[in-house]
């Protein structure tokens, strides 16, 4: 029995257990969109990420398109370019890839349909120079350098059952994202949320020119893969705090910031609060540097900003912390709810 989040009880462990568990819901959807050629086609991986609010970190899902269990991506479709299709996906989508060894190597044997033990052979090629190889380094240094793609919301911006963009937003980063599983394409206008100017594809090096945040004429080549990233200022502290809300409503324009006692988060001071990153309809997330109260006793509560009305602050005691003297924290909350405090 596989773990989807259309499974109440995967999406109980996934949120109540204290450990992350593997995508399989997506793991299946990109099966039989990308290797199975199923008639939704990319309608069918959206679905997935429709859904990622039941969970409390869709972000921290780990991700993959096959592993020891099952038949290789390739044994089911043994085209290099689909598979190429498949892993620019899982390494730019929300989650936390996990490749099978010797995917790079185009590696798979499909003996009895590639069902165990086949799908387990031994290493026969050790090349640095695969166009996959190449994609799979490159993509994943992005993920070291691009926070987006690591740590932030992901907005679909076209969806066909054939061609597919989203947009990784966090902070001042963006990630722009188009696959293409069917014939090649060219778009009016895809909306990217870039800055304007010319961008360079991190898979492809092709150029791209961006006017009013979008690209127009967007040409995707058959089984085409378009990568184009834009990095802003990290967040630099002596301790930096993940934090992360869940279960909280919010509408456009309002926004969720943490308060307390301590100059980093305004001492108090509304005005002054720690603005967090809209992840998802029941996540909100972001990196708080501290410097000054490092090592130190803080309090602190979450509170909703709402245009033209008073702000909405969690009904609690303050919760309390000791801020480690250094290094990287991660606050895991629920907003309490109840009468406005």
């Amino acid at each position: 029995h596989y773990s989807s989040p259309f499974d109440d009880r995967s999406v109980e462990f996934a949120n109540e257990s204290g450990m992350s568990m593997l995508d399989f819901g997506l793991c299946v959807a990109i099966r039989s969109a990308l290797a199975q050629g199923a008639e939704d086609g990319f309608h069918e991986i959206q679905k997935i990420f429709d859904l990622d609010y039941r969970y409390k970190s869709s972000t921290e899902l780990v991700t993959f398109i096959d592993n020891h269990d099952m038949p290789r991506f390739q044994s089911l479709n043994a085209d290099p370019e689909m598979l190429k299709v498949a892993i620019a996906l899982i390494m730019t989508c929300r989650g936390i890839p996990c490749i099978y060894y010797g995917t790079e190597q185009y590696l798979h044997d499909d003996t009895n349909g590639g069902n165990d033990p086949y799908n387990r052979p031994m290493m026969e090629n050790w090349d640095t120079d695969t166009e996959i190889y190449g994609i799979v380094r490159r993509l994943s240094g992005l993920r070291r350098l691009n926070t987006a793609i690591s740590m932030g919301s992901q907005w679909q911006k076209y969806l066909t059952p054939d061609v597919y963009c989203y947009v990784r937003r966090y902070r001042e980063s963006m990630c722009f994202v188009a696959l293409n599983r069917g014939e090649a394409v060219t778009l009016d206008a895809v909306e990217t949320e870039l800055p304007d100017g010319e961008h360079t594809c991190i898979v492809t090096h092709n150029k791209f020119e961006v006017k009013d945040g979008k690209i127009h004429g967007l040409h995707l080549d058959t089984r085409g893969v378009i990568v184009l990233s834009h990095v802003g200022d990290r967040v630099k502290a002596q301790t930096i705090v993940r934090a992360q809300i869940n279960g909280v409503q919010t509408q456009p324009g309002e926004t969720i910031v943490v308060i307390g006692d301590c100059p980093e988060l305004g001492n108090w001071d509304i005005a002054k609060a720690y603005p967090l990153e809209y992840i998802n309809s029941n996540t909100w997330f972001g990196e708080i540097p501290f410097n000054e109260s490092a090592g130190k006793l803080i309090s602190y509560k979450y509170a909703l900003l709402r245009e033209g009305q008073s702000p909405l602050r969690e009904n609690l005691t303050p919760r309390r912390w000791v801020i480690a003297s250094e290094g990287t924290v991660k606050w895991r909350d629920t907003w309490a709810t109840g009468r406005e405090s």
